[in-house]
């Protein structure tokens, strides 16, 4: 029987593969990436994130004209598995991707495709 070893990095890349199982869920994070919402986030000189809202990325997903109750559960369940930050400017809350959250379940990826196996033991 095998003995199997979660470390910390491991349950974030489970929630990570949990967010994006859903096609909602990855076609808004495809979206901040820059595939439909205009390009990747800004930072002006103030250092505030700039990028689409919560209500635009809605709009591109669904085509309603404002955020919808099912979105914004989407939109919190990616920013739990840190994948999207979300700031709250007003009435409006601004989405913006966290490249950090994809490049780790990435480096992940490439591991196991390399064969490195460090969080089972058999």
């Amino acid at each position: 029987m095998c003995d199997i070893i979660i470390s910390m990095n491991n349950a974030m890349n489970v929630r990570i593969f949990k967010a994006l199982s859903d096609p909602t869920r990855l076609r808004i994070v495809e979206c901040l990436a820059g595939a439909c919402c205009g390009g990747t986030a800004e930072v002006d000189e103030y250092g505030a994130v700039e990028g689409p809202t919560a209500g635009e990325v809605c709009c591109r997903i669904t085509g309603a004209d404002k955020i919808t109750s099912t979105v914004s559960h989407h939109l919190h369940e990616l920013e739990d598995a840190g994948l999207i930050k979300l700031e709250r400017r007003g009435k409006t809350t601004v989405c913006t991707l966290r490249r950090e959250g994809l490049e780790s379940l990435g480096a992940h990826l490439q591991s196991l495709a390399k064969g490195e196996r460090d969080y089972v033991s058999c």
